[in-house]
């Protein structure tokens, strides 16, 4: 699935398309959730995401967000980033609105972690988890 945006903007869900040595680039120094992640983890998330979106200017890629499901109830969202040049122009949330609202998840509850946007996030209909969200944290 792909959605053109305006002055040369796209979107995509083509794996083929995702550039995973700039994700991980990207995520590895510049992200405070995935600092120092190996380059193999990073690219077998990629490859092994439900879906992935691409953010692209030019041919470039400058934002990208992966999300796994159990195909039937529940997806999550994770590593959603705009190239800090690019942000404030609305991009992150066409992305979040193409990751969540656009393609085979669409109609799922879904969830995501982020100790920031939360606004943005907000107008997806993404909210402080309820009493009934537990989290079992990843071990040692």
């Amino acid at each position: 699935m792909r959605e053109e945006l305006e002055d040369g903007f796209e979107l995509d869900d083509d794996l083929a398309r995702i550039d995973a040595a700039e994700v991980h680039r990207f995520l590895s120094t510049e992200s405070y959730w995935a600092k120092g992640r190996p380059y193999e983890t990073q690219e077998r998330l990629v490859r092994e995401a439900n879906r992935v979106v691409g953010l692209y200017h030019e041919g470039r890629q400058i934002g990208f967000a992966r999300a796994v499901s159990d195909g039937i109830a529940i997806a999550y969202l994770a590593d959603l980033y705009v190239l800090p040049e690019y942000r404030g122009r609305g991009f992150g949330k066409q992305l979040v609105r193409f990751s969540v609202e656009e393609g085979a998840f669409a109609r799922m509850r879904w969830i995501l972690h982020t100790a920031d946007a939360h606004s943005l996030y907000e107008k997806f209909g993404f909210g402080a988890p309820s009493a009934k969200v537990m989290e079992r944290s990843k071990p040692g």
